[in-house]
């Protein structure tokens, strides 16, 4: 029997946005975090546990930063995790290939006191290159213990916590602090300052003086109040610190926090003259020469955005083609139980709930699994590739003319995704004012929730091109979030807009892991998704629809008396306009829990020859597309694009309120439907005009 484990070390994971960070996290715990070519994916802690040489281990998953001047929010999350409460080993992983950039954030990690291991990740890319680095002297510079890994391959992993156990031991051989010299200029007030805070700066700050010296004379304000807050007696030093910073600007003629970075930079070029070499007289290969020259096609001033665009359709018609096949397969498997269940169970209304509630609402969204799954795969060969990236860069433009910031294309790009992480991905930004508008305009980008309708509506009113209709629908949430963005950028949210900065990582090619572990996830929270909210939404509507029973002698449909057909009758005037018929609007009601559930209660409602699977679902698809319904082409157009526009689901509107308040989430709400309203009125009654139906 294996001994309990007789001590918890805690680990941090720290390093710059696109290092692999999150796959070594991964890694290290067997966790599967979402991993994404391109930076902003970790917006939150994340944590995971793992045992190893009679340790637990806790492993804390920072979000991405460059530096730790907490200028962002997740600069913030990751320095005050550092700063406040202290892991006792911080993972600095670093791109090994790219370390001029990297190893920035190193040194100041090292310069907080913390005990570090760097990760030389992404070992295979530098090996690729033909240079050579010496780890040992690396190590003896440093002083840190340094690992190679390939986390998306597997590699490094035992290495790695050895290292990490043997430091948190303090068995390291090489394990000391370097310092920085930051020249003439600031040395002699870095010595001056650090004296004086030596005497005083003691719990609860328990930080080395000469990063607190550093950090003054940087002019960094957040640390300045801490100190001024927490550590008293050392508030005489901030006035100090200010009118030596100010000396300082009027000798060197440069911002002393230039010097800083300066001072930085030097001291990791020096260290790189040791370390770094290329193969013999030969430069070593440039790994970026070959993404350079498919950038010059991807990302090409005029071709770039038509390129994107025809990805995006190639994908959707894609997902239709592909998932075709297997969403017959379910539906037969759906529709075969079902047939079962009603020839095995008595009649009564345990097997209505069972057949006509519970299969039915869960069935008709289950089969459309293979083809989320198909989307998000090809999603996720996107970011992996590096071309999510790029995405980035090409909308970089076009977001600051309408008014958002460049780096608002993340979360909006995970808002295809889920709108939840999509909102606290808005946390990356670097000021209020952009994550509220963005959070305002995540919703707008379709959602995987969504898709059953999408599939369902324009395989039924499309069935040539349901593909394209469904592109043509994402690409609308996309135009009208940009056009919201440019009117409340220039009436509720006035300001000058920030530059928008993104590394270019190279392109590479994705693991079948990394995809297999990407679509499994998928499916995992799909299938939660069922056996949870679509689970219930479909008893309790299936209870609305029957219940009460109508009166003896009632001559239209039983479901007309039941509470579902009385609410769905109070909606009617507020849709009609719209062309939709009073069961679309009870489905809408549906939708504010699970866009899923706009499916599940239509086949609820419509419940066609009390059967589930193909027979329903084609059924389903024949009655709404056949006139029964009192649906066209253009309706339901115009009902995709209200399901696309209006209210998100409850989940995200709570997060809304969370992050920003509850007047922004009443706000959030309110002019949601409105929109969805106006758009839908726009497409049915501007289409019935041009004669179109």
């Amino acid at each position: 029997m294996t001994a309990p484990p007789t001590r918890t070390i805690r680990v941090a994971i720290a390093g710059n946005p696109n290092s692999g960070k999150t796959s070594l996290f991964n890694l290290l715990t067997g966790m599967r975090q979402h991993v994404g070519n391109w930076p902003g994916v970790t917006v939150e802690r994340k944590t995971g546990y793992l045992e190893h040489a009679g340790y637990r281990i806790e492993v804390i998953d920072l979000p991405g930063t460059y530096s730790l001047a907490a200028y962002s929010l997740e600069e913030r999350i990751a320095r005050d995790f550092i700063l406040q409460e202290r892991p006792d080993v911080v993972v600095n992983v670093v791109d090994a290939a790219n370390l001029a950039r990297h190893l920035q954030l190193t040194v100041q990690l090292l310069e907080t006191g913390v005990d570090v291991v760097v990760a030389l990740n992404m070992w295979d890319e530098f090996q690729r290159t033909g240079a050579r680095l010496d780890g040992t002297k690396l190590e003896a510079l440093l002083g840190v213990p340094v690992v190679a890994t390939v986390g998306h391959r597997g590699q490094g992993r035992v290495p790695l916590l050895d290292a990490i156990t043997a430091l948190a031991e303090e068995r390291h051989a090489r394990h000391r602090h370097v310092p920085v010299s930051y020249g003439p200029m600031l040395e002699p007030d870095l010595l001056e300052l650090s004296d004086r805070l030596d005497a005083i700066a003691r719990a609860p700050l328990d930080l080395p003086p000469r990063y607190l010296a550093v950090k003054l004379l940087e002019g960094d304000n957040a640390l300045a109040a801490l100190l001024y807050n927490r550590l008293p007696e050392a508030r005489p030093l901030l006035g100090e610190a200010e009118a030596r910073r100010a000396r300082i600007r009027r000798d060197a003629g440069r911002e002393p926090a230039l010097l800083v970075r300066e001072g930085r930079g030097g001291f990791i070029a020096g260290l790189l003259r040791e370390v770094l070499r290329a193969p013999g007289s030969a430069p070593a290969a440039d790994r970026m020469a070959f993404s350079r020259r498919l950038d010059g096609i991807l990302t090409h001033r005029w071709l770039g955005l038509p390129i994107f665009a025809l990805f995006m359709v190639l994908l959707f018609n894609l997902t239709f083609t592909l998932g075709a096949p297997p969403k017959a397969g379910l539906a037969w498997l759906v529709a075969r139980t079902g047939e079962l269940l009603s020839g095995a169970l008595p009649a009564g209304w345990p097997r209505a709930l069972l057949v006509d509630g519970v299969l039915a609402g869960v069935g008709a969204v289950i089969v459309f699994l293979p083809n989320i799954l198909l989307l998000f795969l090809g999603i996720a060969i996107l970011e992996a590739t590096g071309y999510m990236a790029r995405a980035a860069f090409l909308m970089d433009r076009l977001m600051h003319l309408l008014g958002l910031h460049g780096q608002s294309f993340i979360p909006m790009l995970m808002g295809f995704g889920c709108t939840v992480p999509a909102v606290l991905a808005t946390r990356s930004l670097p000021n209020r004012r952009d994550r509220i508008l963005t959070a305002l305009l995540v919703p707008h980008m379709s959602c995987s929730a969504r898709l059953p309708v999408y599939i369902l509506f324009a395989g039924a009113f499309f069935p040539r091109h349901p593909g394209s209709v469904v592109a043509l629908v994402y690409l609308l949430g996309v135009v009208v979030a940009v056009g919201v963005g440019r009117l409340f950028s220039s009436t509720l949210f006035r300001r000058e807009q920030t530059a928008f900065v993104m590394e270019l990582p190279p392109y590479r090619w994705p693991t079948t892991r990394g995809l297999f572990v990407h679509a499994w996830e998928r499916t995992r929270l799909y299938l939660r998704k069922m056996s949870g909210v679509i689970l219930i939404a479909s008893v309790v509507l299936w209870a609305l629809s029957v219940f009460p029973a109508p009166p003896a002698g009632a001559t239209r449909p039983a479901i007309e008396y039941s509470i579902m057909g009385r609410l769905g009758h109070l909606l009617a005037p507020l849709i009609a306009p719209l062309g939709f018929p009073w069961q679309l609007g009870v489905t809408l009601l549906g939708g504010f829990v699970a866009k899923e559930v706009v499916v599940s209660s239509l086949s609820v409602l419509y419940q066609v020859g009390g059967t589930i699977g193909p027979a329903s679902h084609a059924g389903l698809s024949s009655l709404l597309a056949g006139g029964a319904s009192g649906l066209t082409a253009l309706t339901a157009l115009g009902f995709m694009a209200f399901v696309l526009l209006y209210t998100p689901c409850v989940m995200t509107v709570v997060t809304i309120r969370r992050e920003f308040g509850a007047r922004w989430m009443w706000f959030d709400v309110g002019y949601q439907l409105a929109l969805a309203w106006l758009v839908a009125f726009g497409i049915v009654q501007g289409g019935r005009a041009l004669g179109l139906g």
